[in-house]
């Protein structure tokens, strides 16, 4: 039988239409015998770097048991040397083994002998299990090993080839393309697919990315060209019946590709009725006419199998995704089919196909995968060239000056000059560095660097630094350069630079490991002194070990695009890049993905999802282990119902299939070339200017494996907040302030907000349980907020009670031993920071900064084996230095607990900063912060409207749009309180907004609504916009009547226009005769007669249409609330808010009331064609959904309308059908109004007897006469000293609700219930 190997074939990557992980396909290609396989995605390259890693990966395995089995070799023939028995050696030393066991804890010279023994005994033991102790059978296991090759990764594409020009994009007939078959021979023919494939997404996208011949034939070294399927132009042509298009395509392919041309014969002959049938015999024709042809003009032909999924098994749920693909469901007689033979094959299937016939064809796979070299698509890092100002030298001059031995001795030496490797380790260094001639650009711009470093250390430090500074300094610079990194550093702090300086544009403090780099804080990178803070740069750069570096910058939304267009600008356009995303198949997408295709119910498909956990203890969340873990879900698989068991049977098989691209929120490449010089790109459109741009092929996980530089740009709205409130206050108060001056950092008010717990609307620290911890802590320092901002999360969180405790005395702070207190005093003692552990293993047990930060990765991931090699180091280390080894165990055991928990804290002391400046402006300008706030949280209404009801907690008055007052955006005024802004009226917009707010800046304030028509800019605001103002209330300060009349007409005269047109009009009258007047030829100082419109004789509008059309403009009602007239019933009456529904089972049990305006009603029919319905409720804060079945939605349906005012009171109780889930079961509903008129049974008030005056009851008196209603009212006179009190009721007197007597009791702070 003929060896074969598979050159055509689909991955997951040919999205929605490949259905096969990589991963599997290797596998099975690898216990197939396979030699090698190619993966040729449609017009992509997508998985290309996966492809090759996990090849890489296999095949390292084997190399990794050669190498293994020779180790073991090498000891069995040292041991044969010296003994006569192996076999009872091995014994005799898992006898010794067991021994020292019982006394491996005694000291760790036992632990250490411990180990080494038994590392040895399980060495010996491989040995019998691999060789049986045999040498010769280990000879031969590893000769036979080393005989098989390498399995080959085959890098290739199915392109899509214009029919004309790339360029041609027009009609129907440029949509597609011929498909061919390029495979990478070599290095250089990677590069040139490279080429290809991203030319085709930037230049010749139609529908699909297309390439044509011209870029074929340019780029055609190194690749090998296959036919390809029936979509292939020689098979197309052939299928025409145009034999001579044929035959010109493979002369021009032959000519092209020479020996490198091969066509493809494929043979699909379907097996069950639901397929592509027709394929079958047109691949027989098609295959007869190649093999005439492949005689005639000498092209050897390949076989292939088209593969789309990996068994056979899967071909079902490759349906499936077919549909998902085109839209169509399972059962369309009209849909796409494939002959559901396009699986991966083994050699024995494809012999059985083409092995009598074409045995040729097969033989040709395996020749041309062994003319695919091997070669690596990774590289060592690419750094982009930073342009050095001419007047600090050149690159040539430092070639001529500096020799390659001062490169030598400078890259081998550590920071103070002493050799730290050999002769052999440095010649290795330099090569992995790139060579001479790369150091020679490292060492100019790592000198560079320094210069900046030290310029901005003598801003930041002052002009005498100290010893500390010095050294620290000295050793990171020195680091950046022999890691090869200095480029990375300049790049970085220019564009930051820009940022600031060029731009305006918010740059945070810093984010990550960065803010450890004390040059990153000299350089203006981070504005946090890392030593000051004890942050430490190799948390950040390890010198022991080589990795780029990764510098994630926050800019405040607004900015960030300026900021990579900037970049881009700098670097060019083909030299930076963002980076692809691939969004796979949930779980539940999965379900619901297939479902639909099924025509599974929609109800039956939300069930399943909703079955499917959120997480699984102690196992990954996927459809098999949620089946295992739901029996409802078990059930759905083994029902008898055929749709509902091959939903989730489809389901499992399409789980985490790739699905969509998209684009990586901030990761950014900048390329030192065309990124296309080193892999593949795509296009996506630009959310925010429309605009297609570039992103790699490659994901952000293994991008940096090519040599790419990524750098992270992200928008952070917290700085956008900051810098509107620096502005804000700017403005309303004349202040610059400078919130970046580390000065503010002991502000009493601030520390007084956090203790208070008032931080709703601040960074990180805002949520309930945060506000409950900062209540006890009273933090007084920035470090106790630092620590605060680490802890709080699961696990830490447990920590926190002791943390407050110790730090007000109530618990001890202890040190395991004394030392600890340097690192541990400003944490109480607490071990929270992963810096702590690095330089506590460095203070008690010499650790290096590499080892210590081996160290934090070991422990923060777990990972038992580098553990296990450090431990025995920190307990000889501390005991070399006078510690007691039992303290320096419990220490290990103690950070071995906490250590995965510990957070980073060079990103705590920089958001904390960021949390800090948020504070400072909230507790010292509040109006100005909160308008910042609620700007920048327009869009998020259940936002709004809590830092709404914090605005009205501060005492701030939240105000409606005012053509005199408003700004663009919320803005502050001079009375403390905010105004909603007129850009965001809805249809308003920034123009118009500037416009208003321009002509008032100019000339005044406008004096009443005739003179703002008579000075606006009707250009720019339109009539739609005067509107949206009118209904938003923003003329109301001007206007002197309801904002109803400017849409009345006067009811006196039919066909007049409305109040609002008229006013335009006069307007539009009033600035053409002012204009006329000025242009005349005596001047324009005359008086402009016009007679102003009439107010209109109409009805005003009803308190519920005016707020209507409020939040209709505004998204929220600002004026007042249409709840209003009940919010006393609502507070006394309803505990709950409907937002609390959301998470019922806080409630469980409980029997609760709600209120609410009803915002929209939907009557429905069941399929059975019983009737049901649906409402919403809005309350003050909130929404819910309620749905009424059955005998509910009979008694209940008659509240069912728009605008009703509800109370409702239920129960929260399991559901009758499926007790796992929780229902509000709706016991009663009835209309607000008839509560509070004729349901309300009592009103009671408590009076302390000591507040009682003549005036108090006179006025008290007066308010109840004008309340009449049908409730008792009592008086509770009570003596709050000898808790004393009588309960008195009124004969003579029944209450209602009114206005007027709740707004008394509540002015005077008089406490009532009612009932």
């Amino acid at each position: 039988m003929s060896a074969f190997c598979h050159l055509h074939v689909h991955t997951q990557y040919s999205i929605l239409d490949g259905q096969a992980s990589i991963p599997k396909l290797v596998d099975k290609a690898m216990a197939d015998g396979q030699p090698g396989i190619a993966v040729t995605d449609h017009g992509n390259m997508f998985g290309i770097k996966e492809f090759y890693n996990y090849v890489k990966k296999q095949n390292g395995k084997k190399h990794d048991k050669v190498k293994k089995l020779k180790e073991l070799l090498a000891l069995l023939e040292k041991v044969r040397g010296e003994v006569s028995d192996v076999r009872i050696y091995a014994a005799e030393q898992r006898d010794a083994l067991s021994m020292l066991e019982r006394k491996k804890n005694d000291s760790p010279e036992d632990a250490e002998a411990y180990a080494r023994l038994k590392a040895y005994v399980d060495d010996l033991g491989a040995v019998g299990k691999e060789f049986d102790f045999d040498p010769e059978a280990g000879r031969s296991k590893i000769a036979a090993l080393e005989s098989s090759p390498d399995f080959k990764p085959i890098i290739g594409c199915e392109v899509y080839v214009a029919r004309r020009r790339l360029q041609d994009k027009e009609g129907k007939p440029d949509q597609s393309g011929y498909h061919l078959i390029l495979l990478a021979k070599n290095l250089q023919g990677y590069h040139n697919l490279t080429k290809i494939v991203s030319k085709a997404w930037t230049d010749g996208f139609y529908m699909r990315p297309r390439t044509d011949r011209a870029e074929i034939e340019k780029h055609r070294e190194g690749l090998i060209c296959c036919s390809a399927c029936l979509a292939g132009e020689v098979p197309r042509a052939i299928t025409a019946g145009d034999l001579e298009k044929a035959e010109e395509s493979i002369r021009w392919h032959k000519q092209v590709f020479g020996d490198d041309y091969y066509l493809e014969l494929q043979l699909h002959k379907a097996t069950v009725d639901r397929a592509n049938h027709e394929a079958y015999p047109m691949q027989v024709e098609v295959n007869k006419h190649l093999r005439e042809l492949a005689r005639k003009h000498g092209v050897r032909m390949v076989c292939t199998n088209d593969v789309h999924f990996v068994d056979e098994d899967n071909a079902e749920a490759h349906d499936r995704l077919i549909c998902l693909s085109t839209g169509k469901d399972l059962d369309d007689p009209k849909r796409m089919l494939y002959s559901k033979q396009e699986w991966l094959k083994s050699t024995a299937e494809m012999a059985s196909i083409f092995g009598e016939s074409d045995p040729e064809a097969m033989a040709t796979t395996v020749d041309i995968c062994n003319q695919v070299e091997f070669y690596s698509i990774d590289h060592a890092p690419i750094m982009p060239n930073f342009e050095i100002p001419a007047e600090f030298g050149t690159e040539e001059e430092y070639r001529a000056r500096i020799t390659e031995q001062d490169l030598f001795d400078e890259f081998t030496r550590d920071e103070n000059g002493n050799v730290v490797m050999s002769e052999e380790e440095g010649r290795k260094k330099i090569e992995k560095l790139g060579g001479y001639d790369k150091l020679y650009r490292i060492k100019f711009e790592a000198d560079y660097l320094a210069k900046l470093t030290m310029e901005g250390a003598r801003k930041r430090y002052g002009e005498n630094l100290s010893e500390e500074v010095q050294e620290r300094l000295r050793f990171e610079l020195h680091i950046m350069k022999t890691m090869g990194f200095p480029g990375y550093f300049l790049i970085v702090q220019d564009f930051i630079r820009a940022a600031r300086e060029e731009l305006d544009v918010s740059v945070g403090p810093g984010r990550g490991s960065a803010a450890g780099s004390a040059v990153a804080y000299c350089l203006g990178i981070t504005q946090i002194d890392p030593i000051a803070y004890d942050l430490l740069f190799e948390r950040f750069l390890n010198p022991d070990r080589i990795s780029l570096p990764d510098i994630d910058v926050d800019f405040d939304d607004d900015g960030r695009g300026r900021v990579l267009n900037w970049v881009t600008q700098k670097y060019g356009k083909e030299k930076v890049a963002h980076i692809i995303t691939y969004g796979t198949m949930a779980t539940k997408l999965a379900i619901k993905d297939v479902a639909r295709v099924q025509k599974l119910l929609l109800a039956e498909s939300d069930r399943l999802c909703k079955l499917v956990p959120d997480r699984i203890p102690d196992k990954k969340l996927n459809l098999q282990n949620a089946i295992d873990y739901v029996p409802e879900l078990k059930a759905a698989e083994q029902s008898d119902n055929p749709t509902l068991s091959d939903t989730i049977r489809y389901a499992k098989m399409l789980e985490g299939n790739v699905r969509n691209t998209g684009v990586h929120a901030c990761g950014t490449i900048i390329c030192r070339d065309d990124i296309t010089d080193w892999v593949p790109v795509a296009t996506a459109d630009d959310k925010e200017t429309g605009e297609k741009m570039l992103v790699t092929q490659y994901e952000g996980s293994v991008i940096e494996d090519t040599g790419l530089i990524k750098m992270d740009f992200l928008g952070l709205k917290t700085l956008s907040i900051i810098k509107d409130a620096v502005e804000n206050i700017r403005q309303n108060k004349g202040i610059e302030v400078d919130i970046d001056d580390f000065s503010i950092i002991n502000d009493p008010a601030t520390y007084r907000l956090y203790g208070e717990g008032r931080t709703v609307g601040t960074f990180q620290f805002e949520s309930a349980g945060m506000q409950k911890y900062l209540r006890e802590l009273q933090p007084s320092t920035f470090e106790d907020l630092i620590a605060m901002n680490a802890l709080y999360r699961p696990g830490p969180m447990d920590y926190i009670p002791d943390f407050i405790a110790r730090k007000h005395g109530r618990s001890p702070i202890v040190y395991d031993i004394p030392v600890m207190e340097k690192y541990l005093k400003d944490t109480y003692g607490v071990t929270v920071y992963q810096e702590q552990v690095m330089l506590l293993s460095r203070l008690l047990a010499n650790f290096t900064r590499g080892e210590s930060d081996t160290l934090r990765k070991a422990m923060g991931k777990k990972l038992k084996d580098k553990l296990d090699a450090l431990k025995p180091k920190f307990i000889r280390g501390g005991q070399k230095n006078g510690h007691d080894p039992k303290v320096l165990e419990k220490i290990w055991s103690d950070w071995e607990k906490f250590a995965s928990y510990a957070f980073n804290k060079s990103h705590a002391t920089c958001y904390s900063w960021v949390a800090y400046q948020t504070a400072y402006l909230k507790a010292n300008y509040p109006s100005e912060y909160m308008a910042a706030v609620l700007s920048r949280n327009l869009t998020r209404v259940d936002q709004l409207t809590i830092y709404m009801n914090e605005c009205k907690r501060m005492g701030i008055n939240v105000l409606g749009s005012d053509v005199n007052e408003s700004m663009k955006a919320f803005s502050a005024n001079a009375a403390g309180d905010v105004r909603f802004g007129l850009g965001a009226v809805k249809g308003v917009g920034e123009a118009a907004a500037e416009s208003i707010i321009e002509e008032r800046t100019k000339n005044g304030k406008f004096k009443d609504i005739y003179d703002f028509m008579e000075r606006v800019n009707y250009a720019v605001v339109n009539k739609k916009c005067l509107e949206n103002l009118a209904y938003a209330g923003a003329f109301d300060s001007i206007a002197g009547f309801h904002r109803g009349k400017f849409f009345g007409s006067d009811l006196r005269d039919a066909g007049s226009q409305t109040f609002l047109e008229q006013l335009i009009r006069y307007g539009l009258r009033y600035q053409a005769e002012k204009n006329n007047a000025q242009q005349s030829l005596f001047g324009g100082g005359g008086q402009i007669d016009i007679q102003p419109p009439v107010l209109p004789a109409c009805a005003d509008w009803t308190q519920l249409e005016t707020l209507a059309k409020e939040r209709e403009m505004m998204g929220l009602y600002l004026s007042a609330h249409p709840l209003d007239d009940y919010k006393v019933i609502i507070d006394h009456m309803c505990k709950t808010q409907l937002a609390d529904l959301e998470n019922l089972e806080n409630l469980r049990g409980q029997e609760i009331a709600v209120a609410g305006m009803v915002i929209n009603v939907q009557n429905l029919m069941t399929k059975t064609g019983k009737p049901w319905g649906k409402f919403t409720l809005e309350d003050y804060n909130g929404t819910h959904e309620f749905a009424l079945f059955s005998k509910d939605y009979e008694n209940f349906r008659k509240y069912m309308f728009y605008d009703y005012f509800l109370f409702i009171r239920g129960k929260v109780q399991p559901r009758l059908y499926n007790d796992k889930e929780l229902e509000f079961k709706v016991i009663s509903m009835v209309q607000l109004q008839e509560l509070r008129d004729t349901m309300i049974k009592e009103v009671s008030v408590q009076l302390p007897v000591g507040e009682v005056t003549r005036t108090l009851m006179e006025e008290l008196s007066q308010r109840v006469a004008e309340s009449k209603g049908e409730a008792i009212l009592r008086v509770n006179l009570y003596d709050p000293a000898t808790n004393v009190s009588i309960r008195l009721f009124s004969k003579s007197h029944k209450v209602g609700l009114a206005q007027s007597l709740v707004n008394y009791l509540e002015e005077n702070a008089i406490r009532y219930t009612i009932s």
